[in-house]
Parts: C-alpha cells; structure tokens; sequence
C-alpha cells in the first residue's frame, strides 16, 4: 500500500508545482506560502477530526512534539525557499533541483536512522543527483 501512496504523493507533488507557479503570478512567495498553510491546516485537522484520531493528542510524547515540531520548521523553510525559486525560475528547472531532496533524505537516512543500503537504492539515488545536477548546471 505504501507504493501506492507515494505514487499519489508524487503526482500531487506535480500538480503542486504547476498550481503554485499559476498562482504565484501577481503574489509574493512568502503570501502564497501562508494562504497555502492555512489550506493544509484546515485540511490536515480535518482529517484528524473525522477519522477520531483526535485522541492520540494525548499520547503524543516530548520527543513525538520535537521532532514533528523541528519536521514542521523544515517543511516550512523547504515551501519559502521553493515558492521564492518558482517566482523568478521554471517549473522545469526547480521541480527536479528540488527533489534533490530524495537524494539527501536517502543519504541522511542510512547515516542517521541505520537504514540498510542496497545496490538499487544506491543507484536510484546517484541516478537523481546526476540528473538534477544536469539541469542546474
């Protein structure tokens, strides 16, 4: 099942990119990420609220708060930074230099979290890092 969710992440992550630049025209980055924000928060508790999972609240512990909270800052820095790249650049060019990220989150998970690495894993990773420097350089 996991496979199918991030194939559904990767074509809304798409229709991201090509949404935000329409509607960039006009907006400053930093407006566009707090309108884009506000839509996620409504959404994300709103999924919380009627799935009942509101009770988990509590079994949240101050590492769970942390952490999520320290993913938060980053998220947040990785749209001002994105938003601010899609005012003056292409789609074309900032979608694939950003998922650069794919590439780091891979390298910072077998250094940080011991995850195994694998020949496929390794190839895939080198594969995205070639092709992204192909477009920013």
């Amino acid at each position: 099942m996991w496979k199918f969710y991030a194939i559904l992440s990767a074509v809304f992550a798409a229709a991201t990119a090509i949404l935000a630049k329409v509607g960039l025209k006009g907006v400053n980055g930093n407006m566009a990420t707090a309108i884009r924000t506000i839509v996620i928060l409504f959404i994300a508790w709103g999924i919380v609220l009627a799935t009942g999972e509101i009770s988990q609240l509590k079994n949240l512990s101050k590492n769970n708060l942390i952490f999520l909270g320290l993913s938060g800052l980053a998220t947040g820095l990785s749209w001002i930074f994105y938003f601010k790249a899609l005012e003056t650049g292409n789609v074309s060019k900032v979608a694939p230099i950003d998922k650069l990220s794919v590439a780091i989150a891979m390298g910072l998970a077998f250094l940080i979290l011991k995850e195994p690495i694998d020949a496929k894993t390794l190839i895939g990773g080198s594969m995205i890092v070639a092709g992204s420097l192909v477009i920013l350089l």
